[in-house]
């Protein structure tokens, strides 16, 4: 092999490593600020945990890619709503979050039937809608 094919050979390989998008900065965002749709059933949570440390509630988390599970409480505020209150316990919902996208949380209403007394099935935690979204981290703080 000539000096020549070794140099082209190496400058291709090195080109190929600059022109590698920097992954290190990419995030996605999971957020609980936006007003759901309260005529479908969807009503606002707070993040209590996230992979099962507590968290001060906030409205944007931004994340690296991969697996997360958010502990939420859910703020039913409906008449509908007849269980008591010791029924009103927090649900886990895991989110797989990717590059530049944004996952809006709820909590979805059961309005089937009607629940009372300790039943905790009148409620989910669900992903209401999902966007993209630009996320870069300017600096590595959750």
């Amino acid at each position: 092999m000539s000096v020549t094919k070794v140099l082209l050979s190496i400058l291709f390989i090195l080109s190929g490593c600059a022109s590698e998008p920097d992954k290190t900065n990419t995030c996605g965002t999971v957020s609980g600020y936006l007003m759901p749709d309260n005529e479908n059933g969807l009503y606002r949570v707070v993040v209590t945990h996230l992979n099962g440390k507590a968290v001060i509630s906030r409205p944007n988390y931004q994340l690296p890619p991969g697996q997360y599970e958010f502990t939420v409480a859910e703020l039913i505020d409906s008449p509908r709503l007849k269980v008591k209150l010791a029924a009103r316990q927090t649900k886990t919902l895991s989110i797989d979050v990717r590059a530049d996208q944004r996952y809006h949380l709820a909590a979805k209403f059961n309005q089937d039937k009607i629940y009372r007394g300790l039943d905790t099935d009148y409620w989910q935690p669900v992903i209401w809608s999902q966007e993209s979204h630009q996320c870069e981290f300017l600096h590595h703080s959750q």
